[in-house]
């Protein structure tokens, strides 16, 4: 075989083998999600002059099923948030109601931190309703990482103008990402930190949000527990069973 053929070869078998865009990003959302997932966090929400802590917990089935049961400040415990595909209720104990939110109430704060109603949603999926392209590589936090820009679609109804995510080579850990509006004006970065083994998966076990144009805004959710694959039965995700979750 000729250099010429080799040299051919190996270019073919590279493109053949090569990873898209889209690739990458469903490995990374499946290492954080699985088929089923549970999960206990703290968290932080962080302002200038006062930090306060939340814990939840929340089981997820699949994109379209999830449930968020808030275990403290005690004034908040036992409110329950249930998503089923892209629609949302909020189970409030006090009131023994459980109130289907509007769309318009997505974009809003959830529970007063730097996440919102449509971060418990996820109502844009990246896998479907972004445009992927690799555009370059960074080291962050110590590791090499894709750098992939995403584009809504154009019959898509996004919030965001383009998001920046960055994942490892290695491991596909999504370490950073930035959204950005219409505008082209950066909104928030989210950071994965303390990667760690966590439910037998190597995972950024702390996230903190950060607003563009809030200074010392921050919000950091913090992983304390994980259980990856395991049996979540389909009952846990309807709207008699969040009125009696513990």
């Amino acid at each position: 075989m000729n250099k010429l053929l080799i040299i051919l070869t190996l270019l073919i078998g590279g493109a053949t083998f090569a990873q898209t865009a889209d690739e990458i990003i469903k490995k990374a959302e499946d290492r954080m999600r699985g088929t089923s997932s549970y999960a206990e966090m703290t968290i932080t929400t962080i302002r200038p002059k006062w930090q306060r802590e939340m814990k939840i917990k929340t089981w997820t089935k699949g994109d379209d099923y999830s449930v968020t049961l808030v275990m403290s400040p005690a004034k908040d415990q036992g409110t329950v948030f249930l998503k089923r595909d892209k629609e949302m209720w909020n189970y409030i104990p006090s009131i023994e109601r459980t109130i289907k939110m509007p769309p318009s109430m997505l974009t809003q704060s959830w529970m007063g931190t730097d996440m919102t109603n449509d971060d418990l949603v996820k109502e844009s999926s990246l896998e479907d309703d972004y445009t992927k392209k690799i555009i370059g590589s960074e080291i962050i936090e110590g590791l090499d990482c894709y750098k992939i820009v995403l584009t809504p679609k154009a019959n898509v109804n996004s919030i965001w103008g383009k998001i920046y995510i960055w994942i490892s080579k290695k491991d596909y850990l999504q370490l950073r990402t930035k959204f950005y509006d219409e505008d082209n004006k950066m909104v928030n970065t989210i950071l994965g930190k303390d990667v760690k083994m966590m439910g037998g998966k190597l995972i950024p076990t702390t996230m903190e949000i950060i607003p563009a144009d809030k200074k010392g805004h921050k919000t950091r959710v913090a992983y304390t527990k994980a259980i990856f694959d395991g049996k979540v039965d389909d009952n846990m995700f309807t709207i008699q069973h969040i009125k009696r979750i513990k």
